[in-house]
C-alpha cells in the first residue's frame, strides 16, 4: 500500500515536471524566459522545452501588427487656433526582449510620443495648411515615431489622422466661404454657358444667312439660265417657224396679188394697242393696192402704175384720219 502511494506520488511529480518542461507557443507570439530572474532566451512559435522550477515564463508578446486609436487631442496651430485631432497608429513588435525590458508599457509610451510629436508638427503650420496637408503630417509623424520607438523593439508602420476639427466659429466661417466659392463658380459657369449659347446662336444665324444668300444666288442663276434657255428656245422656234413659213411660201410660189392680200390682212394687227398713236404706211402700199385691184380685175394692167399716182395715194393715206398722235410727235 505504501509502495503504491509512493509510486503515485512519483508519477504525479514526473507528470508535473513534464508539463512544466514542455511549452507550446502559438503562432505570431513569443515568450520571454528568465532563469533565476535574468533574461535567458525567447521562445518562438512551436514546441519548446524549458527547465522546470529553474526557467520561468515572464510574459507573452504579440508579434502581430496592432492598431491603437487615441482620443482627440487639442493642438494649437501657428495662427493660434485650437484644433482637435484624432490619430490612429499601426505598429508591430519586432524585438520582444527590447519591448519587454526597454520600456515598461510601450502602448502608453507610443501614445504619449504621438501626442507630443503631433503638437510639434502641427504647431509649425497654420490652419489652412493643417487641413490640406494630412499626408505630410502623417509622413512626418511616422518618421519621428519610428526613430524613437526603434530602440524599444517597435516598428511604426503607419500614422493616420482620422479627423481634424477646427473651432465652431471657424467652421461657420469656412462654410460661408465654401458657399460663396460655390456660388461664384455657379455664376461663372452660368455666364460661360450663356456666352457659349450666344456664340453658337450667332454662328448658327450667320451660317443660316450665308446658306440663304447662297440659295438665293443659285436660284437667281438658275432662273436666269432658265429664262435664257427659254428665250433661246423661243427664238429658235420663231426662226424655225419663219423658216417653215418661208419654205412653204417659197414652195407655193405666191404671186404679187396673194402677197398684197396678206399684207392688207396684217394692217389691223399693226394698229392694235394703246401705244400705237401713229403708224406709217410704206410706199409699197400703193403697189400692193394696185396688185389687189388686179386680183379683182384681171383685165387691168397692174404693172404700169405711175409714180405720181403712188405719191398721191401715199399722201392720202397719211392724211387719213387715224389715232391721234401725241403732242410733240
Amino acid at each position: 500500500m505504501v509502495e503504491l502511494i509512493a509510486a503515485l506520488i512519483v508519477v504525479g511529480v514526473a507528470g508535473f515536471a513534464l508539463a512544466r518542461t514542455i511549452r507550446i507557443v502559438p503562432q505570431a507570439t513569443s515568450r520571454i524566459v528568465e532563469r533565476f530572474g535574468r533574461y535567458h532566451r525567447t521562445l518562438n512559435a512551436g514546441l519548446n522545452i524549458v527547465v522546470p522550477f529553474i526557467d520561468r515564463i515572464k510574459v507573452e508578446v504579440d508579434l502581430r501588427e496592432q492598431v491603437v486609436t487615441f482620443p482627440p487631442q487639442p493642438v494649437i496651430t501657428s495662427d493660434n487656433l485650437v484644433v482637435s485631432i484624432d490619430t490612429v497608429i499601426y505598429f508591430q513588435v519586432t524585438d520582444p526582449k527590447a519591448a519587454t525590458y526597454e520600456i515598461a508599457s510601450f502602448i502608453v509610451a507610443v501614445e504619449q510620443l504621438t501626442v507630443t510629436t503631433l503638437r510639434n508638427v502641427v504647431g509649425g503650420m497654420d490652419l489652412e495648411r493643417t487641413l490640406t496637408s494630412r499626408e505630410e503630417i502623417n509622413n512626418e509623424l511616422r518618421g519621428v515615431l519610428d526613430d524613437a520607438t526603434g530602440k524599444w523593439g517597435i516598428r511604426v508602420n503607419r500614422v493616420e489622422l482620422k479627423a481634424i476639427d477646427p473651432p465652431a466659429s471657424i467652421q461657420d466661417s469656412m462654410e460661408k466661404q465654401m458657399r460663396a466659392d460655390r456660388d461664384k463658380r455657379a455664376a461663372i459657369l452660368t455666364a460661360e454657358g450663356s456666352k457659349q449659347s450666344a456664340i453658337l446662336t450667332a454662328q448658327g444665324e450667320r451660317e443660316a444667312a450665308v446658306l440663304r444668300a447662297r440659295g438665293e444666288a443659285e436660284a437667281v442663276v438658275l432662273r436666269a439660265q432658265a429664262e435664257a434657255e427659254a428665250k433661246a428656245m423661243r427664238a429658235k422656234g420663231e426662226a424655225d417657224a419663219i423658216s417653215m413659213v418661208f419654205k412653204a411660201i417659197h414652195d407655193g410660189a405666191p404671186d404679187d396679188r396673194l402677197l398684197a392680200y396678206q399684207y392688207l390682212k396684217t394692217l389691223p394687227e399693226i394698229a392694235k394697242g394703246d401705244a400705237n398713236k401713229l403708224w406709217i404706211v410704206p410706199s409699197e402700199m400703193g403697189r400692193a393696192l394696185e396688185n389687189l385691184g388686179g386680183f379683182f380685175n384681171p383685165q387691168r394692167d397692174t404693172t404700169e402704175p405711175t409714180r405720181a399716182v403712188e405719191s398721191s395715194r401715199d399722201a392720202e393715206i397719211n392724211r387719213a384720219p387715224g389715232p391721234a398722235s401725241p403732242q410733240g410727235s
